[in-house]
């Protein structure tokens, strides 16, 4: 075991690694951060920040030699940093599978070669090969294979001459094309995996999407029983094939009423952020722990929760971007007794970009997403999920 007050490493300073930064010192350690923004959130908090790219192997000999290990914040960290880091120091969750999961081209490989459940795809690295692929892919959606996410990097395609078009768009990246589906909702399993291989999954969500983004998680799931259990051991494999240790989350389609897998992210996800007021542990102390070589803690929910995010775009009158621009004001939300707010402290806010969200706690998941509807159309979030 890693016990305080060690030092800990984080690659990435955005919001997941800003609660990590907290739930770590509220563990007794110190957190350094590694991340090129001046102004990452998580070095607000951090007790060092390393403020260079994450190739710098000074700073990573640096990282390495003050910290008794290190994790990572988001997929798009170079695999090559993590390997490198491994020769000196603790790193979990391992390059290896980092890697898989920051490529949507070995991400499918992955779940074919391990015959899990997934949307019928093809990877395509040139126009003759869009040309080639079956009728049966379209309509469907074509995604750069790296450093997609939030909707960004995807195009829905009627045909094939609107796929070859996007793909132009996207300047002839390797790409993966996916059918697309008829889903009857969205839903998603945080976990952790310790290095034993023991696994505590948090309750299944329901999550719901606008622009690509997500908008609104619900816990527990509005989903039978027998999906939930099909949720968490599908998870649970897919953590147990990679090895993983650390906090994973998977999100998954339910078409048909059966689950087909979207993605994986090898870190906290945006849809476990209830965790932090609605769990025992949240994904965020689980990640210490699994990092730390600690036993993992208890992932139950003592209550049900409606989590809305909070863009950027709520930063301008109107929501429109070039309009005034002005803080929101939060006293609606302060004045919800069962609603916790949680600002990242970012720098500046652009539309699409995730400033905060807040966090409904309720009986029973109807009843909190009733309130969080109503708190999210009182601070002028319309369109509601």
């Amino acid at each position: 075991m890693i016990l305080p007050p060690a030092t800990l490493g984080m690659l990435g300073g955005g919001q997941l690694g800003r609660f990590f930064v907290a739930a770590a010192h509220e563990m007794g350690y110190r957190v350094w951060v590694l991340d090129p923004d001046a102004h990452s959130p998580a070095a607000l908090l951090a007790d060092r920040h390393l403020c260079t790219a994450y190739d710098d192997y000074a700073a990573l000999d640096e990282l390495a030699q003050g910290c008794a290990a290190v994790s990572t914040e988001f997929e798009n960290v170079p695999a090559g940093t993590l390997d490198y880091l491994d020769k000196f120091v603790v790193v979990r969750p391992s390059a290896a599978a980092v890697g898989v999961c920051q490529n949507r081209s070995a991400e499918k490989d992955f779940l074919r070669d391990n015959g899990l459940p997934h949307a019928r795809c093809v990877t395509v690295h040139n126009e003759q090969q869009l040309r080639q692929v079956g009728d049966e892919l379209f309509p469907g959606i074509l995604k750069v294979a790296r450093f997609g996410y939030d909707g960004k990097g995807q195009a829905v395609v009627a045909d094939r001459q609107q796929a070859i078009a996007a793909f132009q768009r996207f300047h002839g990246e390797s790409c993966v094309l996916e059918e697309r589906l008829s889903l009857d909702c969205e839903v998603s399993v945080v976990l952790a995996r310790d290095e034993a291989g023991l696994v505590q999954s948090f309750p299944t969500a329901e999550n719901s999407h606008r622009h690509g983004i997500l908008d609104v998680t619900l816990v527990p799931a509005r989903a039978a029983a027998a999906l939930h259990a099909r949720a968490a051991a599908l998870a649970a494999t897919i953590a147990d094939r990679l090895g993983y240790v650390g906090t994973l989350a998977v999100e998954f389609f339910v078409v048909g009423g059966e689950l087909l897998i979207n993605e994986m992210a090898p870190r906290p996800h945006n849809s476990g952020h209830y965790t932090l007021d609605a769990c025992i542990t949240s994904q965020f102390e689980q990640q210490v722990r699994a990092l730390c070589g600690l036993p993992l803690g208890d992932p139950r929910a003592h209550s049900a929760a409606a989590m809305v995010n909070l863009l950027g775009d709520l930063w301008y009158e109107n929501g429109f971007a070039g309009q005034h621009y002005r803080e929101p004001d939060w006293s609606p939300l302060y004045a919800c007794p069962g609603l916790k707010l949680h600002l990242y402290g970012k720098h500046h806010a652009r539309p699409g970009r995730k400033m905060g969200h807040f966090t409904v706690l309720g009986s029973d998941a109807e009843s909190a997403r009733s309130i969080a509807m109503a708190a999210r159309a009182a601070i002028g979030i319309g369109d509601a999920a």
